[in-house]
């Protein structure tokens, strides 16, 4: 009985394109920081998460082609996994650098636009803008930000594997029940 190996893994697939995935982010990141967009949010955040979905599509369509042209969800999401956790933390280290050694005046940047979004907003006073912004300050350090940056991005970047998996899938019909 002959065994069908697979010239692929989802593994393999996943760290390949999450080091895709970690240099768009990585330019993703200093285009947003170069551009003065730093901490503003909205829909510069939105547009962060395009990326990731094109990547896990075409990391499953090269899993699907260098494969034997199927995928079951278990691989789909297994890739896409893999690819949001490399570039996490390839993404979230460089984050670090950048804050630490490169720019340390970046996270005051973040911290100043995140007060001037609340004042904008009007529905606190000086002194509720004062209290937020001191918890918020314990949370932007280089540390918080990268244990913040590999967390935050496994939780949404599941999500968008999952849901990107349920659209590119491709069971084999011999295996399917």
């Amino acid at each position: 009985m002959e065994e069908n190996i697979e010239s692929v893994t989802p593994r393999s697939v996943g760290i390949r394109y999450g080091l895709i995935l970690s240099v768009v982010s990585i330019a993703y990141f200093l285009g947003i920081t170069m551009a003065g967009l730093a901490g503003e949010g909205g829909i510069w955040s939105f547009l962060a998460a395009i990326p990731s979905i094109i990547v896990i599509i075409l990391a499953h369509k090269y899993f699907k082609e260098n494969g034997n042209g199927f995928m079951e969800f278990g691989q789909g999401f297994a890739i896409g996994f893999w690819v949001v956790l490399i570039s996490s933390i390839v993404s979230s280290v460089f984050s670090y650098v950048y804050m630490k050694f490169i720019d340390p005046s970046y996270t005051q940047t973040i911290l100043d636009t995140t007060r001037d979004n609340m004042a904008e907003g009007g529905n606190m006073s000086d002194a509720q803008i004062d209290q937020a912004m001191e918890i918020t300050a314990k949370f932007m350090t280089p540390e918080a930000m990268v244990g913040m940056g590999i967390v935050m991005g496994l939780i949404f970047g599941c999500i968008i594997a999952l849901l990107v998996t349920i659209f590119t899938k491709k069971n084999n019909p011999e295996t399917s029940f």
